[in-house]
């Protein structure tokens, strides 16, 4: 019979679960963070990188500068430079110095990274960039990241691969300790509530949506075990984690080391979206929140809009090729993602692909970071 602060109590009784997730907030809600590299975060949570130019050096040096780890994404992160257009692999590895140093001066002392796909062109080059530029974490998904530790030798860099089944946990950590003689820093385990890009079929996202994924989550639990030998590998979930409910779900309940989120972020203040895009989050209902077939193939989620009615009778001509992933026909696809997302990025809703988790229809107001990770760890901060 669990023992809580001195009460013995079994799940019959009543109160039970109340008890619990109070003594969830004096002890796995006021956690140590996670160890990243020779630093340690305050907080067990790392916000997820969010492209095309929605998770930049603004919501990331926040996050950093409160606790935890924020990521700025690189995709397509040059949009705005005047040379993107024509040499967007130059732009972008510009704009990953430039927005790196901005964070910098945020959270100066703060654990700040990127996430970067395994799926861009030009992906070894990014990564080499971001950890030559002093990023303290770098996060790879859309792709198993085989070779990350390859392009980031020499520097402090921590590595943390996204994952989606305990089969690519082990492929990562027994290729990793074969070829490299080291292993990921952190798993991110992305779940079938994220958004944007799914590592899942539409119908695995059915049949291992909520809570029906825990199962592969605690086999993945147990490669982090076995091949971290005295000391697991730490495992951090996503997708669908938004309050406080769910933080206990991962930490205390499954054993996660820590949670990474997104959705609950786009709408704050130092989110670096424009104002449309966060009302669109505001305006959205349960059944806006969709799936759809992305141009690279992959199913994502999204904000049922305009754009998408429209890409689902015709086709939306590509202009020019930006030359974002490496698997991508123009004379075939859809429409361009990089111009969707960067309608997106600049508030142009009409034409705009606006990626989102499956808890954006519960956005209710624009927040601080602060106040959002307050909600989710109260118990390490300060009282007011």
């Amino acid at each position: 019979m669990p023992d809580f602060g001195g009460y013995s109590m079994s799940e019959k009784d009543p109160g039970w679960k109340d008890l619990k997730i109070k003594t969830a907030e004096k002890n796995a809600l006021r956690i140590k963070g996670l160890p990243v590299g020779r630093k340690q975060s305050k907080l067990p949570v790392i916000q997820g990188g969010m492209g095309v130019g929605i998770s930049l050096s603004g919501l990331a040096g926040a996050v950093a500068s409160c606790g935890g780890i924020g990521l700025i994404s690189a995709a397509q992160i040059g949009f705005r430079r005047p040379e993107f257009d024509r040499d967007p692999v130059s732009a972008n590895i510009a704009s990953i110095k430039e927005e790196f140093q901005k964070a910098r001066k945020i959270a100066p002392e703060g654990i700040i990274g990127f996430n970067i796909m395994v799926a861009m062109h030009g992906y070894e080059t990014y990564v080499k960039t971001a950890a030559e530029a002093g990023a303290d974490l770098i996060v790879c998904g859309a792709g198993l990241p085989v070779d990350l530790p390859a392009y980031t030798a020499g520097t402090p860099a921590a590595l943390a691969p996204v994952i989606s089944s305990a089969r690519a946990a082990e492929l990562i950590c027994r290729m990793w300790k074969h070829r490299y003689q080291r292993l990921p820093d952190l798993l991110i385990v992305e779940g079938p509530e994220a958004g944007g890009h799914l590592g899942f079929s539409p119908e695995e996202v059915e049949e291992k949506g909520g809570r029906r994924f825990d199962e592969e989550i605690k086999r993945i639990l147990a490669v982090a075990e076995t091949y971290g030998g005295n000391e697991a590998i730490p495992v951090v979930l996503a997708g669908g984690i938004y309050d406080r409910a769910d933080v206990f779900h991962a930490m205390e309940e499954l054993g996660a080391t820590g949670v990474q989120i997104a959705t609950r972020l786009v709408t704050t203040e130092e989110c670096d979206a424009p104002s449309a895009y966060k009302q669109a989050y505001l305006n959205a209902k349960k059944e806006d929140i969709v799936l759809t077939k992305s141009p690279v193939g992959m199913p994502g989620r999204a904000i049922r809009n305009e754009f998408l009615r429209r890409a689902e009778k015709e086709q939306i001509p590509v202009k020019a090729c930006h030359k974002c992933l490496k698997k991508c026909d123009p004379t075939k696809i859809p429409y361009c993602i990089t111009d969707a997302l960067i309608h997106a990025a600049r508030g142009e809703m009409e034409d705009a692909l606006i990626f989102c988790g499956s808890n954006a229809w519960r956005a209710e107001k624009i927040e601080r970071v602060e106040d959002v990770l307050r909600e989710l760890f109260p118990l390490s901060f300060p009282e007011r």
